[in-house]
């Protein structure tokens, strides 16, 4: 026994033997049980979707992708945390044993940090499909922006946990920032009109927008710059400060289309059927699927016509469905006019011809 005890007492890098084997078994208890904890959580969550037994509660939610995002490195760290409680170690040693496992927390902070700011964005997208549509146009810049902040925050809670005095880092990045700033402030323009795109939503993906010159469907919001694809297919990269500098239209937002076209017929049609034509125009518009009449009116003399003036409202928004109406309209209004024997002014053009007195006469 006296031998045993001897052994138990022996030194071992400044820690006795029994020191060393009660934080030997500290740290398999701890490695063994955490990752026990995790695998249990993870499988319940999955075996709730699963199931189909809908969403989970939105913090049991949380709780489970964070657990889900935990390293099995930073379980490592904690196993060891705890066993080395028991132990001492040199200055040196500590200092260096300090600075791994302050590291290795914070990285796991910053991790768990990013999955709440996702989670955080897919809960508010699932309120409603629009909101989802504009979440997923502007998910790249809110995610890269909380990114900064997040790993930011990060990195300087840890380095004070390091015992860094963080104040004169603080003003120096300040100072240094601004000199950032100046020289990058092009890119740094953009990145804010990015920010300002993801906060104000004058457009998102899908939408269709005209910007100056220029027409396309808003493919990707990125950080630096939007992309559109045009009409004829080739794609458009507008920088984000630009585009919120020029006027936009925007298409997507249109819940209906206004349209207005112009006949005109001939100055020796009656009076009496230029009476009925509003009328027979109206009926032809109010039979078509998906629009609603507004006006109709003999509105104008013009140069080789009586102009009359249509406007009615699509209540499609597309444009394919629009020139689908028309292309109906114009027919059914062709074959009426020729039934009413009205005829469609042309454009006519009487040529003077003046002949020269120098010239002799044939």
């Amino acid at each position: 026994m006296a031998g045993l005890r001897d052994f138990w007492r022996t030194e071992f890098l400044d820690n006795s033997v029994g020191q060393w084997t009660v934080a030997l078994v500290i740290f398999l208890v701890t490695f063994t049980v955490l990752p026990i904890i995790k695998g249990f959580i993870s499988a319940r969550r999955r075996k709730w979707i699963a199931d189909g037994r809908g969403q989970l509660p939105d913090a049991i939610e949380l709780v489970g992708q964070l657990t889900e995002r935990t390293s099995r490195l930073f379980l490592w760290a904690v196993a060891v945390y705890f066993a080395s409680r028991s132990l001492t170690f040199q200055p040196r040693v500590e200092r260096v044993f300090t600075i791994v496992i302050v590291t290795l927390f914070w990285m796991q902070v910053g991790f768990w940090g990013m999955r709440a700011v996702r989670f955080l964005i897919h809960r508010r997208g699932r309120r409603s499909d629009a909101l989802e549509t504009v979440l997923t146009g502007s998910m790249d810049i809110i995610v890269f922006v909380a990114g900064i902040i997040v790993w930011a925050m990060v990195f300087l809670l840890a380095l004070d946990n390091l015992g860094v005095q963080i104040k004169p880092l603080l003003a120096g990045l300040g100072i240094g920032g601004i000199a950032v700033a100046l020289a990058v402030q092009t890119v740094l323009g953009d990145v804010l009109a990015s920010v300002s795109i993801a906060l104000d939503k004058p457009f998102v993906v899908g939408d269709f927008l005209a910007v100056d010159d220029y027409q396309g469907t808003v493919e990707h919001i990125g950080v630096k710059s939007t992309r559109l694809r045009s009409i004829s297919g080739e794609q458009i990269i507008v920088s984000n400060t630009d585009i919120l500098k020029a006027r936009v239209r925007n298409y997507g937002r249109m819940r209906e289309r206004r349209a207005v076209f112009q006949l005109g017929v001939h100055y020796d049609t009656p009076a009496e059927q230029l009476a009925v034509i509003p009328a027979e125009i109206k009926k032809i518009i109010e039979s078509q699927a998906n629009v609603r009449f507004d006006r109709c009116h003999f509105l104008s003399y013009g140069d080789t016509a009586l102009q009359f003036e249509t406007v009615y409202i699509v209540l499609r928004a597309d444009f394919n469905s629009y020139a689908d109406v028309q292309q109906r309209i114009n027919i059914a209004i062709l074959e009426k006019l020729r039934e009413m024997n009205v005829k469609f002014a042309a454009p006519t053009r009487n040529i003077l011809y003046v002949e020269n007195p120098g010239t002799p006469a044939r």
